[in-house]
Parts: structure tokens; C-alpha cells; sequence
């Protein structure tokens, strides 16, 4: 089972519908919910290097600092199909990383 926190940053107010949200997200994807934090993205970062946790949750992608570290980026759609420069089709597969071992 997957660990998770909810991040909402603390000039999110009311903080309550993100964290319903954010929660009911959580319970259909099987997380183990570790809290809700409410300290600045340098905090949810420094967990997520020091192994924490495996899930950040958030409400909404414009809470995340443009400038945040990991970079976390969105492609259209990950299980359609690329074309390489030459024409050929590439298969987009979905996967996963982990920047520690457990």
C-alpha cells in the first residue's frame, strides 16, 4: 500500500474543500493516508527525498509552485502514440519511478 499525504498550502482558505476532495481521492486509489500538511512545497519535497512517502495528493495543479522541485509535468494523453522524426510509431508506456529504494 502506498503511502500519501494531502498537501494544501496554507493561504488556501477554506482549506476544508480541498482536503475532501483530496481525501475521497485517496480512499479510491487505496493510499495509506499519512496526514495533511500544511507547510510550504520545500517541506512535501524534503519528505518525498528522505522517502516518506510515496503520494503527494493535492486539490488542484495551481497549487503547486511553478518554480517546485521535483518538476512534475503533464503529456496529453500517456497512453497515446509518438512519431519519431524518421516516421517510425513509438509506444508510450506508462511507468514509474522512484527516486530512493525502500
Amino acid at each position: 500500500m502506498e503511502i500519501a499525504v494531502i498537501w494544501v498550502p496554507a493561504d488556501i482558505e477554506p482549506f476544508e474543500p480541498a482536503v475532501v476532495a483530496c481525501f475521497n481521492h485517496t480512499r479510491r486509489c487505496g493510499y495509506r493516508l499519512d496526514g495533511i500538511v500544511r507547510a510550504p512545497w520545500e517541506t512535501v519535497e524534503q519528505m518525498m527525498v528522505d522517502g516518506e512517502l510515496d503520494v503527494v495528493v493535492i486539490a488542484d495543479p495551481a497549487h503547486l509552485p511553478p518554480d517546485r522541485s521535483p518538476r512534475i509535468e503533464a503529456a496529453a494523453d500517456p497512453s497515446a502514440h509518438a512519431v519519431s522524426p524518421a516516421g517510425e510509431g513509438l509506444t508510450v508506456r506508462r511507468w514509474r519511478c522512484r527516486p530512493y529504494a525502500r
